[in-house]
């Protein structure tokens, strides 16, 4: 009864600590807008590479976005699309004419070597099409909303932010390229994910206390601005 019994807690500790382990990670995910709760797979997968769960497909992800942009950085477009295609026909073609060759000289029937893949279904079914469609409708609308809403001020306190935030952006434009920061953003999204997942509780709390600190600004200022003050909703 003893040994049942420190078996039994021996489990019941281990899948607590799991359970406990997997909490954290979900609450992780949710904090950096993550997609808990019934999130796509797409989304799942996702967030599994920017935070390196599986090593290998994470690096291989990063490395060939980032040699990606770099390539787009030195050569323009319609040259990197060129020679990735290149590439891949020569690696395809390879490996079709080895594998004739081999079955002519053994004389086998292995069949095509991408047959597997020439097989998978990638047709898009129209209940698919229209749910995809539906999805980035919703979101072209709260966008479209969102742009009306900032540009014909329909809150000078949002409005404002946008004009700061542009502004700032000006300067960043002027140092910066599109692509240069596409390369930083690619860098950022593969690094800072598990940076926040080690360092989530020290994070948290210099947020919030930036948070804090700019909602009381905010606060004095639309005291001292009446007209400044927000709309409370009816």
């Amino acid at each position: 009864m003893s040994d049942s019994a420190g078996q039994f807690s021996l489990v019941s500790s281990t899948s607590s600590s799991s359970s406990v382990s997997s909490s954290s990670s979900s609450s992780t995910r949710a904090a950096l807008g993550g997609c808990t709760g019934g999130g796509s797979m797409s989304c799942a997968a996702l967030q599994d590479l920017l935070f390196w769960r599986d090593v290998k497909k994470s690096a291989v992800a990063f490395g060939a976005s980032l040699v990606l942009l770099l390539s787009l950085a030195t050569l323009s477009a319609v040259t990197v699309v060129a020679h990735v295609a290149l590439a891949l026909l020569s690696v395809t073609i390879s490996l079709r004419v080895y594998r004739a060759v081999v079955q002519a000289l053994q004389k086998s029937e292995e069949g095509h070597p991408f047959r597997a893949y020439l097989d998978l279904d990638v047709t898009l079914s129209p209940e698919s099409f229209q749910a995809h469609a539906a999805v980035v409708a919703r979101h072209l609308n709260q966008g479209l909303q969102l742009l009306l809403r900032l540009f014909l001020v329909e809150d000078l306190v949002d409005s404002l932010e946008l004009a700061l935030t542009m502004w700032l952006l000006t300067y960043v434009g002027a140092v910066f390229n599109g692509i240069t920061l596409l390369i930083l953003a690619d860098i950022l999204a593969f690094s800072l994910p598990p940076l926040y997942e080690k360092y989530q509780v020290q994070i948290n709390h210099y947020m919030g206390l930036v948070r804090r600190q700019t909602k009381d600004l905010m606060a004095k200022i639309q005291a001292k601005l009446p007209g400044l003050a927000k709309k409370k909703p009816e």
